[in-house]
């Protein structure tokens, strides 16, 4: 027990193998108890990470609602094992009405036919996917998953990644000038 605790650098594995055994043990959990505890640590994780760049990046959803939503869908995930696939679904459908609440148009800019939000919305949808992965247990789809959504999320804003940008490519590119300095154009 006291290697696990004092190596620093533990695995998703290890984690779950020492839960499962010494570990629940020493801290009184049951096996699927400790199973479901990495599931749902790695769900805030990796969905808080994505939210973390939202956040960074001046989006209408952040940090904590983006890991509200994998937390969620983690837990809905790891219920629909018991019986109850269709919940699934159900989440799908919930973050679909929440992502439509970030997406919205600003009458007074420069530019008024611009909508706003579609990428946060699209963002919110892949971390509903990735807790609910997650959740399944397909820990390292969700790890590769949100990874992916990073990497896409990031590629305006990295001066390495600005090659893989299409906006780079077309030559009608125009940015809408912002109001806001807190947020980041290329």
């Amino acid at each position: 027990v006291a290697t696990v605790l004092t190596s620093g650098a533990m695995s998703v594995a290890t984690l779950t193998s020492f839960l499962s055994g010494s570990g629940s043990a020493v801290f009184g959990i049951e096996s699927h108890r400790g199973e479901i505890l990495v599931r749902l640590l790695l769900a805030l994780a990796l969905t808080w990470a994505v939210g973390f760049e939202r956040e960074l990046r001046g989006a209408a959803a952040g940090d904590r609602t983006f890991a509200l939503v994998g937390v969620g869908s983690a837990l809905v995930g790891y219920l629909s094992l018991a019986g109850a696939p269709h919940a699934l679904a159900g989440v799908l459908t919930g973050i679909g009405f929440v992502g439509g609440g970030v997406i919205f148009g600003h009458p007074s800019d420069e530019f008024p036919d611009k909508i706003h939000g579609i990428t946060t919305a699209a963002a919110l949808f892949l971390v509903a996917s990735v807790g609910m992965a997650a959740g399944r247990g397909e820990l390292l789809l969700a790890t590769v998953a949100a990874g992916a959504a990073l990497l896409l999320l990031e590629i305006r804003h990295l001066r390495w990644l600005r090659v893989l940008d299409g906006r780079n490519w077309r030559g009608d590119r125009q940015d809408p000038p912002t109001s806001d300095p807190g947020r980041h154009r290329p």
